[in-house]
């Protein structure tokens, strides 16, 4: 695989059982990669190790004063130059190789298992985490894969040293063959306390991000309700526990480079006492003693990259360890589904509320608990998070099955990409990302929608003028750019621009979870009569308690304690439902138990009334 053939067509299947068999499992797919690494490398290393055995024929050369082995001599040299030239280049090519298409497929795998598990990911896992295993955790596991396509050959290179001078030299071979794989274990012990501080250390940053993340992304609120400097000084405390931590493991990993310092010279120091005195009894020439020292002293290049892959393994452990729960995460129900690829059309109907929506129609459903609307309506789309319980079947509800139905066929047994395309669903709080607003419509649809349609129906005409001042250079507001999560714009302007990107796609069901929540009344009026019309012939749900919204809905839909209580029109239901009407006027109890004239009162106030009074509110609070 190379980097121009990224992304994998299939990334494969993995092994999410625990973090190291997620890097075995990642070792294996990268097999071919790590063999031309170990090839290069292997060129590469036995090149520089070769050169003391050419300094030291070259010495022996000069005290024979044979010009001739001093000619060939210097001829090697030159070739293990080139040989070491060529190595270094091709083996950080295959490296760095190896790590981006590692880090890709983790990406890859990650973006999949996003994709899949939709908004239940988010319920199983901090989105803080999602975020830090998709960025720093992908490099590290990157670094240990490409960390094990150098320590391979430097291994290999290390033991065929140690062999060659044992060989050449059996008296100062022996003494290198015992010492360098002291060298190598010697940090072995310090490791897993090295790990844990580090570990310790990732903690703490991981806590530090998510609250910044947090602190940044409720900034505007914080501000309103004078609770920013309380938020800095919690990150303050944060950020300088990331610090301490950081100190503690520098220690560590700095006694364990000073090991790996000291102990190489150690061993050099013995040698050349060693040879030395063999060398004053004639038992070595001085070529031979150059030789081994030059070697002893090379050898500390390749067993460098020993502490590297341990730096690199202890590093990639706990990410790995991270990557595979995220992996490990499943869908409630099977993805693949066991109804062929279809997008179905027909009334929608979950069986457990008892919720109706008929094909071609604007249905309105209430909820007095809003996150009830929110899980009902992820139901609505497919979009469980966890394995609901199956009970007994009651009368009305069919066998056992909790599956919504889209025209007579359960989402949950279709493939997952045709129940997607089937329903979309527009939670409370939709995420805009940054790029020009032309990117950000630029989704999959029917091609039956336009642009400009959906930006009118979205009522989105303010948002375009905005954008456009905002960006000087662009002359095309489409052109206009978005910041990150859209925190240029106002809750109000997000909104509506999310709501013209789902109306874009024209799915045969739409879901939207209070969609105008953010506006004011005379905006949310147009709106209701824009998607009324836009979404004509269309299946709607629109989750709201907005009387503006709901008097514009075909059928209306309360439901209480998860089933469905009362269905008609709005306005009869204001007069006939205490439980809706206190909800969408928001009637306290104590309104509740007044008089019948006051509730009757209540009940022949319309929609426009609500409207100008919304305004005159709205317009007192302002001047207030």
């Amino acid at each position: 695989m190379q980097i121009q053939d990224l992304p994998y067509p299939d990334p494969g299947v993995p092994d999410a059982r625990s973090g190291p068999r997620f890097l075995w499992w990642l070792g294996r797919n990268q097999l071919d990669g790590q063999v031309k690494a170990l090839a290069w490398g292997l060129l590469h290393f036995l090149a520089v190790s070769a050169l003391p055995f050419c300094v030291g024929l070259a010495v022996q050369s000069v005290i024979d004063r044979s010009g001739t082995r001093l000619a060939l001599t210097g001829a090697l040299m030159v070739g293990c130059g080139t040989c070491i030239a060529l190595g270094e280049l091709m083996l950080h090519r295959t490296a760095v190789t190896n790590w981006i298409t590692a880090a890709a497929r983790v990406q890859q795998l990650l973006a999949r298992k996003t994709a899949l598990l939709g908004s239940a990911l988010t319920q199983r896992v901090a989105a803080g985490e999602v975020v830090a295993v998709s960025t720093g955790d992908v490099e590290k596991i990157g670094w240990f894969v490409e960390g094990v396509s150098r320590f391979s050959a430097a291994a290999v290179t290390v033991v065929v040293v140690c062999v060659t001078l044992v060989v050449y030299q059996p008296a100062l071979g022996v003494i290198v063959a015992v010492g360098v794989p002291v060298l190598a274990v010697a940090v072995l012990p310090l490791l897993p306390r090295a790990t844990r501080r580090a570990d310790f250390q990732r903690e703490k940053a991981g806590r530090a991000t998510e609250l910044a993340s947090d602190t940044v992304a409720g900034l505007r609120v914080l501000r309103g309700i004078g609770g920013e400097e309380l938020f800095l000084d919690r990150y303050r405390r944060a950020s300088q526990e990331v610090r301490r931590a950081a100190v503690r493991s520098a220690r560590m990993w700095s006694l364990i480079s000073a090991i790996q310092v000291l102990l190489p010279g150690l061993l050099m120091i013995a040698v050349v006492w060693r040879g030395v005195q063999l060398a004053r009894d004639g038992r070595i020439e001085v070529g031979e003693l150059v030789t081994v020292y030059s070697a002893v002293m090379l050898l500390t290049y390749p067993l460098r990259h020993f502490e590297e892959i341990a730096m690199a393994y202890s590093f990639s452990r706990p990410s790995a360890r991270r990557a595979a729960r995220v992996l490990s995460l499943e869908r409630a129900v099977d993805s693949t589904g066991s109804l062929p690829a279809e997008v179905p059309d027909g009334d929608l109907y979950d069986p457990v509320t008892g919720l109706l929506a008929p094909a071609g129609r604007l249905t309105a459903v209430v909820c007095g608990d809003p996150d009830a609307a929110g899980l009902l309506a992820e139901r609505l789309g497919g979009h469980a998070s966890e394995p609901e319980r199956i009970e007994e079947p009651e009368a009305g509800r069919g066998p056992g099955n909790t599956s919504v139905v889209l025209g007579g066929v359960p989402l949950d047994e279709l493939p997952l990409e045709s129940a997607r395309t089937a329903v979309l669903v527009q939670d409370k709080d939709p995420v805009l990302l940054s790029g020009s607003l032309r990117e950000l419509l630029d989704v999959p649809a029917s091609g039956l929608v336009s642009a400009e349609a959906a930006l009118s129906a979205a009522q989105c005409g303010d948002v375009l003028d905005a954008l456009a001042q905002g960006s000087l250079d662009a002359g095309d507001p489409m052109d206009a750019r978005i910041t990150e999560r859209g925190r240029s714009l106002s809750g109000g302007q997000r909104q509506r621009l999310a709501l013209a990107r789902s109306l874009i796609t024209d799915p045969e069901v739409l879901v939207l979870d209070e969609p105008t929540s953010a506006v004011d009344s005379h905006t949310e009026a147009r709106i209701a009569e824009g998607v009324r019309s836009l979404r004509a012939g269309r299946t709607t749900v629109v989750f709201t308690s907005s009387p503006l919204l709901l008097d514009h809905a075909d059928r209306v839909v309360l439901v209480h304690d998860g089933e469905v209580v009362a269905v008609g029109a709005h306005r009869e239901l204001v007069r006939t439902e205490p439980r809706y009407r206190a909800v969408v006027t928001r009637e306290t109890e104590e309104e509740a138990a007044a008089g019948t004239a006051d509730r009757t009162a209540l009940g022949d106030v319309t929609a426009d009334d609500e409207a100008v009074l919304d305004g005159v509110l709205e317009e007192i609070e302002e001047t207030a």
